[in-house]
């Protein structure tokens, strides 16, 4: 018998086990005129050990069901909103009982104590957990929490998911946590602070237009705080310190919060060299401050482009070699009722070394480009900061003003030692100091109960300078492409080098204005704009050996390689849209009429895109249950490009690619189908979401792609496709809790076609992705838990004349225990195998552990000790099949850590 076999006979004996030492108590709870209330709570506390055994909560016919100890006595609670608690002793035997209850209205004070919190309370549309009834004593961050309620979820990004739905703001007493970031509130947010976790459902952020749109999706999570961690501050500081090698191990984690019902203070600090990323490059640039544009919903789709540095990145938060230094602080203030203030600052720098190996196969050999190796040993340096404040004043219920302003800067660069087979040696340089600064300002009124109107104008002003130089010393290896950019061939070798600057201005905004007809159905009228100002310059030269610069002529593309653009983009619209609720179902049809322009001009010629679409969109909801919905949308968008596209000067994004625009691109238009289906119920917690998704674009912008003869750099140029690209997907995952076992099962598929030239020839893309997941989790009180997960994909490309199928297989385990109520033990494995349909290609896997020790759970002082990577390994290994190649790489990461930690508890 293998492991994997023992482990599911050892999981199965133990889950019947459990079982079989249980009865079940069941009834139904009804109303004084016998009217089954859903809903209701039904708890079981044990009379011997005074402790809550199990809990339940009724569906919509009033019925419950408990699994409770054999021969125990017990005393049972039933409450529900508005009406008196009632309790009853009930002894249990050998066989299951039936109890019923009937609870009579209460317009008084409940006379019964309630000896326990109820773990799980439905008010409408908040759900309210007491943390204390699912924590076992081992969790340090609110994110260890959150994974422990029925229905909440922490995904591997740190994003938390409630039902399968993303939660958009994260809020401690009522006010915003860092702007509502899930990640920094998981994260930081200590374990032992909080109390309740509230999931508002239907949230709406301004309270004025809640009955005018459709808040469903919309999650918000509120954390209120126990008592001893109010006006008060809280928190906590670790310090730690380890060796490796000849690298002495450092980190100091502060972190700080103070809640009051007039203002905030959260601070969170982390410097450390051990690779524990608090806030990621990722995260900063994904980072929304609370912005989001007010047209998004009209059916336009424009940026403004990513003009980044090209930066390596890490892999699941891993490299060579990480030092990191983040801080952030927090406040909010109410001077009065009326107004409140809040901000943020953000800071995070990083210097990162990181090294991989490549081989990369093309898979087409009439395209005649040579297989390449490479080598690449790359430096990172990072300075981010951002700084966010906000003001909301509402003087009445009938208005409110909001404004905010976000400010963004950075110094970047890259320097990355690089060894290819076809190109020799190169020494590649990038840096960028972006700036810019987003506003906000939203009015709402609420005219009568009839007429509510809001105004929302947003501008994003954004400079970005982008610098990048590459040296090669072997010049025969880039002899072509020197010859095809222009460049001196006299020197030692080639010193390429590329200014690139973009400044972009762009105002959005909107003016609604919602008509009440009656309480089934209201009129929504929107007029909006879009206004985008970008211009843009690049330069292509070189350095010669005697350090001065050299304007060269490109043989090709008409000797353009210096770009001076200005575009101009307009969007005025008008939408309308009609909502109507009609029993379970609201239907809400519309549509947007727009008149775009789009005008770029370079090199004395001004090219225009002029004309008028009619863009409509549908959405149906059913609602089955209250918390079991289906929901349809089908959404019409119109696509547009930024500048970058246009540059008709050739700009070398990498010394392997270099890129030509095309001044006469146009916009491109999409079909976009969704079906959502999402249920939750809290009798038996089980919680199923599923989706299907259909997209097809017309005229979607493609890249035609020369490569240079015997060559690895290519010479790119968008165009419009005249063939229609697809994608489809679909997701589906279940869950269910079993008493302390909690079993999730999802799966995805997606699927692609896209059309591409290479070389003159034309290539239909499809390309398959599908994995599956499974997941077993314990969530004993007392007794150790362990989580056992499993993830298997299917990677399938078809690229034409030929076909690659690779296959991960990846087991883990995590485990942990609170040992006499003084240590804590964690660990976690993972493993992971990559393979094609022939053989294993290769395969690595992680461990991690940590014991900590606190004297009592009241004990200011906890001291621990943590390795990671504990095999050290020393690299992890990947594949990845792209349009025209495949390509195997060789990550190289920091080896086996130990580090012993203080942390002191405020």
């Amino acid at each position: 018998m293998n492991k994997a076999n023992s482990t599911f006979y050892i999981l199965l004996f133990s889950i019947s086990f459990i079982a079989k030492g249980q009865v079940k108590l069941e009834g139904v709870v009804k109303d004084s005129i016998g009217t089954p209330l859903e809903l209701a709570n039904v708890i079981a506390i044990n009379q011997e050990s005074q402790k809550l055994d199990s809990y339940g909560i009724t569906n919509n016919e009033g019925y419950y069901k408990l699994s409770l100890e054999k021969n125990t006595n017990y005393k049972i609670q039933v409450s529900y909103i508005g009406m008196k608690t009632a309790q009853e002793d009930v002894q249990t035997t050998e066989i299951d009982l039936v109890k019923n209850f009937i609870l009579q209205n209460d317009n008084t004070l409940d006379e019964i104590e309630l000896i326990y919190e109820m773990p799980v309370t439905v008010k409408g549309d908040t759900i309210v957990y007491n943390a204390d009834s699912f924590t076992s004593g081992t969790e340090r961050k609110l994110g260890d929490v959150l994974n422990k309620l029925p229905g909440v979820e922490v995904n591997d990004e740190g994003q938390i998911e409630v039902e399968g739905k993303a939660v958009g703001k994260v809020m401690v007493e009522g006010k915003d946590f860092f702007d509502g970031d899930s990640k920094l509130a998981t994260q930081n947010i200590p374990a032992n602070a909080v109390d309740k976790v509230e999931v508002l459902k239907n949230y709406a952020e301004i309270g004025q237009l809640s009955g005018v749109t459709n808040n469903q999706d919309n999650i918000a999570i509120n954390i209120k705080l126990k008592e001893g961690k109010k006006n008060f501050w809280f928190g906590n500081i670790t310090a730690g310190a380890g060796g490796a090698d000849d690298k002495t191990l450092y980190l100091a984690q502060p972190k700080m919060f103070y809640y009051s019902p007039e203002y905030s203070l959260n601070f969170i600090g982390d410097l450390n060299n051990i690779g524990e990323i608090a806030f990621t490059r990722r995260d900063y640039f994904n980072f929304m401050g609370g912005f989001r544009s007010p047209s998004r919903s009209s059916g336009t789709n424009i940026n403004l482009g990513s003009n980044n540095l090209g930066f390596l990145s890490l892999q699941n938060n891993r490299a060579k070699d990480i030092n990191t230094k983040f801080g952030a602080a927090n406040f909010s203030y109410s001077p009065k009722k009326t107004l409140d203030l809040s901000g943020f600052a953000i800071f995070l720098s990083s210097r990162t070394d990181l090294q991989e190996n490549s081989s990369v196969v093309y898979t087409n050999p009439d395209l005649n480009i040579p297989d390449e190796t490479t080598e690449s040993n790359t430096t990172q340096r990072s300075d981010l900061a951002m700084a966010k404040f906000s003001a909301k004043y509402k003087p009445n219920t009938n208005n409110q003003l909001d404004y905010d302003v976000l400010a963004r800067t950075s110094k970047e660069s890259q320097d990355q030692l690089f060894y290819s087979s076809v190109n020799g040696n190169i020494n590649e340089l990038e840096n960028a100091k972006p700036f810019s600064i987003n506003q906000n300002v939203n009015y709402y009124y609420t005219l009568d109960d009839a007429n509510i109107f809001a105004l929302e104008v947003q501008h994003l002003w954004q400079d970005e300078d982008p610098f990048y130089n590459a040296f090669l010393e072997d010049k025969d290896g880039y002899i072509n492409t020197a010859q095809v950019l222009g460049f001196d061939n006299t020197q030692i070798g080639y010193d390429v080098a590329q200014e690139k600057r973009v400044k972009s201005n762009q105002l959005d905004a909107k003016l609604d204005y919602w008509n009440i007809l009656n309480t089934k159905s209201d009129i929504n009228f929107t007029l909006g704009t879009i206004y985008s100002k970008q211009d843009y310059n690049s330069d292509i030269f070189q350095y010669l050996d005697n350090g001065s610069k050299y304007d060269n002529v490109p043989t090709q593309n008409n000797g353009l390689d210096i770009n001076d653009i200005a575009y101009r983009f307009s969007d005025v619209y008008l939408g309308v849209h009609y909502r109507l609720k009609l029993g379970i179902f609201t239907f809400t049809p519309g549509f947007s009429a727009h008149a775009y322009s789009a005008k770029n001009s370079q090199f004395n010629e001004t090219y225009t895109d002029n004309f008028f679409r009619l863009l409509p969109d549908f959405n149906t909801r059913i609602q089955l249950k209250k918390s079991e919905q289906l929901i349809f949308n089908y959404r019409m968008q119109t696509q547009f490009t930024d500048v970058n596209q246009f540059a008709r000067g050739l700009v070398l994004n990498s010394y392997r690619s270099i890129f030509s625009g095309n001044p006469e691109l146009e916009s491109a238009l999409s079909h976009n189908v969704n079906l959502s289906y999402f249920s939750f119920n809290m009798f038996n917690y089980t919680n199923v979401n599923a989706s299907i998704n259909y997209s097809k674009a017309v005229d979607r912008i493609r890249t035609t792609s020369q490569f240079l003869t015997n060559s690895v750099v290519r010479v790119s140029t968008p165009f419009n496709s005249g063939l229609a690209d697809e994608s489809a997907g679909a997701n589906a995952r279940i869950q269910k809790t079993w008493g302390k076992f909690r079993g999730t099962l999802n799966g995805n598929f997606n699927y692609s076609k896209f059309n591409q030239i290479i070389n003159g020839q034309t290539s239909v893309n499809e390309n398959y992705s599908h994995s599956y997941r499974a997941e077993l989790r314990t969530n004993f009180r007392e007794a150790p838990n362990f989580e056992l997960g499993y993830r298997y994909s299917i990677q399938d490309n078809d690229q034409g004349d030929r076909r690659t199928k690779f296959f991960t297989k990846a087991p883990s385990v995590e485990f942990d225990a609170l040992i006499f109520k003084t240590f804590t033990f964690k660990t976690n494995y993972s493993y992971n195998s990559f393979s094609d349909e022939d053989r294993k290609i290769n395969s690595f896997e992680f461990w991690d552990a940590s014991l900590a020790y606190r004297k009592n759970a009241d004990s200011k002082w906890e001291y621990e000790i943590k390795a990671t990577n504990l095999l050290d390994t020393q690299s992890q290994n990947t594949s990845r099949s792209g349009n025209i190649s495949v390509s195997a790489t060789e990550y190289f990461i920091q080896p086996r850590f130990i580090t012993f930690r203080l942390r002191y508890e405020l």
